[in-house]
């Protein structure tokens, strides 16, 4: 289980012989296996030779789209369908918690790419003024916008005392060699201001339950807690959501925190920061690799 965060936990430069010790990995995708622009060659080949092993691989996102549009928009940017079993999205739990109010007026906020998430349900888009609740998805510009951008429409939000369902939560994303703003910051600001949120994705307990009942329906059986591994870049997501669920986790540097742990392009990195990091998030992983490799 998870380590002591006092301790630094070792780093190491290869997948294998992990492996061997699990029957889930449950991966993040975005700095993890693409940059949101290309995939990483070498971490689609560890997570296709890891289910060559007999590892189930559920790709595991905050995205905030449903698993067959994620699925697409991945394998554009290169990830090939042997990494992975399935894919279980933030989308797809946004989903469920509209499904679960038929006849909902819907204030989307964000960009218009999100539209089709909405499709089959029994739900209708209006404006601020006539919503029941609030879906956001991540800004509506988030090339160009910040999150203090939208302080006067969150307090707008909370003035009605409307429900915001936060599709993403994560704050922000890898896109190339930028980080992008996403809907956990905006939802940030809801919440400071007193707003009533519900979260769909990491670290929340609803997506790690599709994904371990998803895991169950591919393998015949429940698999023990003890036998899955999260595989994440993110503090407050995926180490923060493995030790929710008390799975193990494996940490990837060099991800959305790569600036804060030191790292260069001699593959080092500051243990301190390190350290200090896992401290603060009040968790550890099992262990630590600059990148996913085989």
């Amino acid at each position: 289980m998870l380590n002591s965060p006092a301790h630094l936990p070792p780093v190491v430069d290869a997948l294998a012989p992990l492996a061997q010790r699990y029957d889930l990995f449950l991966c993040d995708v975005w700095g993890v296996v693409h940059n949101g622009v290309a995939a990483f060659p070498a971490a689609n080949e560890a997570l296709t030779r890891a289910r060559a092993a007999g590892v189930t691989v559920i790709m595991i996102s905050n995205a905030p789209r449903p698993r067959a549009i994620v699925k697409k928009q991945i394998a554009r940017y290169g990830v090939p369908e042997s990494a992975y079993d399935d894919v279980v999205a933030s989308g797809d739990v946004t989903r469920e918690e509209l499904a679960a109010r038929p006849g909902a007026r819907v204030f989307h906020l964000g960009a218009e790419r999100d539209l089709p998430n909405y499709e089959g349900l029994d739900v209708t888009l209006v404006d601020l003024d006539h919503a029941d609740l609030v879906v956001c998805t991540g800004p509506f510009h988030d090339e160009t916008e910040t999150p203090d951008d939208y302080r006067e429409l969150l307090a707008r939000i909370k003035a009605r005392d409307l429900l915001l369902i936060c599709a993403n939560p994560d704050i922000v994303v890898e896109r190339g060699d930028r980080l992008i703003w996403c809907a956990g910051a905006l939802a940030a600001i809801y919440d400071e201001l007193g707003g009533k949120t519900i979260y769909a994705g990491k670290p929340y307990a609803p997506i790690y339950k599709t994904c371990f009942a998803r895991a169950a329906a591919l393998r015949g059986r429940e698999v023990p807690r003890s036998r899955v591994l999260a595989i994440g870049d993110g503090l407050k997501t995926d180490l923060l959501g493995a030790a929710r669920q008390k799975i193990d986790c494996l940490f990837v540097t060099r991800g959305i925190h790569a600036a804060d742990f030191g790292l260069d392009d001699k593959g080092g990195m500051d243990r301190d920061k390190l350290a200090r990091a896992f401290a603060e998030a009040g968790a550890a992983p099992v262990a630590i690799m600059r990148e996913l490799i085989w």
